[in-house]
Order: C-alpha cells, then sequence, then structure tokens
C-alpha cells in the first residue's frame, strides 16, 4: 500500500489572548484527509521562544483532539502513533494559545501519513 508524508510545519508569530483562548494561526496549519484516504498523525514538535508556558492543540473537525504544553522557551515532542485514523474528509487544524499580551514565536511540526 502507497503512503504518502504530509505535514503540518514551519515558524509562526504568536500573540497571546488568554490560554483559554486557543485559536488559529495560519491557514497554512490546516489539512483535509482526501476522499477515499484514510490518514494517521505520527508525532508533533514543538518549540516556543516565549517566556511563558503556551500550548497548541490539535483540532480534528471543529473539535479539541490533543493538547501539547510548551513550557517557556521550551520544545515537546509526542509521537502519536496510536492515534485513530482519520477518514476522508477529516479536517485538522493547529491551533495555539498563550497568555494575556505574550509574543513570540512557535516553531511547529506535526507528520502525518495519507494512505
Amino acid at each position: 500500500m502507497k503512503s504518502t508524508p504530509r505535514f503540518l510545519h514551519g515558524v509562526y508569530p504568536i500573540t497571546g489572548e488568554g490560554l483559554g483562548k486557543p485559536g488559529p494561526l495560519d491557514p497554512a496549519l490546516r489539512y483535509q484527509v482526501p476522499e477515499g484516504k484514510s490518514a494517521q498523525a505520527l508525532y508533533f514538535r514543538g518549540g516556543n521562544s516565549t517566556d511563558e508556558l503556551v500550548y497548541v492543540l490539535l483540532v480534528r473537525d471543529g473539535q479539541p483532539m490533543r493538547w501539547f504544553p510548551i513550557g517557556a522557551k521550551g520544545d515537546c515532542h509526542v509521537p502519536l502513533r496510536v492515534v485513530e485514523d482519520l477518514d476522508g474528509g477529516t479536517v485538522v487544524e493547529l491551533h495555539a494559545a498563550a497568555p494575556v499580551g505574550v509574543t513570540g514565536e512557535l516553531v511547529l511540526d506535526l507528520g502525518l501519513v495519507e494512505v
């Protein structure tokens, strides 16, 4: 079976509106599984340039799926091999949140495989 890697990745600015207000960072951090295919998230890596705890939220079809806290000037790496399959038509997005007034950059890399 042929598989195709897919990545949501890059460096993105963040301006905090509060930890209770996650929101999308950039349209490039959105992926829709093609109809007739399935996909699975394999890993998440993220880095945080700010002096505060921030988090990245993996959203599936508009609903929170996984939270990834990233410490001040820290990073995280989470293998996601046990995450359920994403069926055709499913939309996944990366959102983020930071304390009010915090500014900085996030380095994000979500690896998926499409089959």
